[in-house]
């Protein structure tokens, strides 16, 4: 993060932080307290590192922390966040299409695990498939790397699927509340008019507005060809969580806080995620990895005529229209 950009958050959230001074005591500033939770978010330091650190007490650490988290949620999501309207979607699609090749896509999904301590009285419903506790991050990433949205606080048991179904955005797509625009005939043709679509991978159901890959088992050139194609696009979430985590290193360990203390600090991290790479860019290193484990998933079928519109992606990928000179090689 650089110096302009740490002011110009200062500036949004000040007000949000600052409490009034006391005779007992003098508050703490909220450049201090900005300064305490972006050192936590960006390190992954216990609290008492942290109470040595800057000299304050343990339990005034987290509560800093909560509340800063919570400020730079609620002040940065309505910022950097925001619902998309008909023509921001169409821009999404176009950087798709030029940097991904895969025309009308206006997302990329996917979900990964966040470990934490073990939640009281929680039993095993935050115990994953990899033998540690969790709650699932399912976010949708545009294709420069930002989020667009995120859910977070799902148990660690759950699949992907699971979580996109009971997800405010899972909702808003099945009832095409999204505000996406009308379907449109693909580069080069004009027929037919195709529906703009996210993409996943197998956790997902197929359908009219989510694509997947074929299943591996005996595929044609054609549908080996799709599903490179949706790879290509697919990668760009991959990206955005490795850019996250490697950026904001309290998620490479389990965050030792209360469960909606480390609910919100994900939020946090995630706006800022966006705050930091619209202004500062982001490294490329970063991107190549990540610590997140993915979230399992169970077989989901999808509709038939989601099936339809994967066919027919996949016969526009073998035009001359459609294809990309180096497709046959890359498969």
């Amino acid at each position: 993060m650089s110096i302009n950009s740490f002011d110009e958050l200062l500036g949004l959230i000040s007000d949000h932080l600052q409490r009034q001074e006391t005779f007992m005591r003098d508050s703490i500033a909220p450049v201090e307290r900005l300064i305490i939770t972006l050192r936590y978010l960006a390190t992954g330091q216990s609290l008492v590192s942290l109470h040595y650190y800057f000299m304050i007490g343990k339990s005034t650490a987290s509560n800093i922390i909560k509340e800063t988290c919570c400020a730079i949620w609620d002040v940065l999501h309505g910022v950097v966040m925001s619902k998309p309207s008909k023509e921001e979607w169409l821009k999404i699609a176009e950087v798709f299409s030029q940097t991904c090749n895969f025309p009308n896509c206006v997302g990329a999904l996917d979900g990964k695990h966040i470990r934490v301590i073990k939640p009281k009285m929680s039993g095993s419903r935050f115990f994953n498939y990899t033998k540690f506790f969790s709650v699932v991050l399912f976010a949708v990433s545009d294709a420069n790397y930002c989020f667009r949205y995120i859910d977070i606080g799902s148990y660690g048991s759950s699949s992907d699927s699971a979580v996109f179904s009971h997800s405010e955005f899972g909702h808003l797509l099945n009832r095409n509340a999204l505000d996406l625009p009308g379907d449109t005939a693909l580069p080069g043709t004009t027929d037919p008019a195709l529906p703009f679509v996210f993409v996943g991978d197998e956790a997902f159901a197929l359908g009219e507005h989510l694509m997947r890959p074929y299943s591996s088992r005996g595929l044609s050139l054609e549908r080996m060809i799709f599903n490179y194609r949706l790879t290509r696009a697919r990668r760009v979430v991959e990206c955005a969580f490795g850019i996250l985590s490697n950026k904001w290193r309290f998620l490479h360990s389990p965050i030792n806080l209360k469960l909606e203390n480390a609910i919100s600090a994900v939020k946090a991290a995630c706006v800022l995620h966006n705050f930091v790479r619209q202004r500062d860019g982001f490294n490329f290193e970063d991107s190549l990895e990540h610590s997140m484990e993915r979230s399992n998933f169970t077989g989901v079928r999808g509709n038939r005529h989601g099936a339809t519109i994967r066919d027919k992606f996949a016969d526009y990928f073998m035009l001359p229209e459609g294809e990309v000179p180096w497709q046959l090689q890359a498969i």
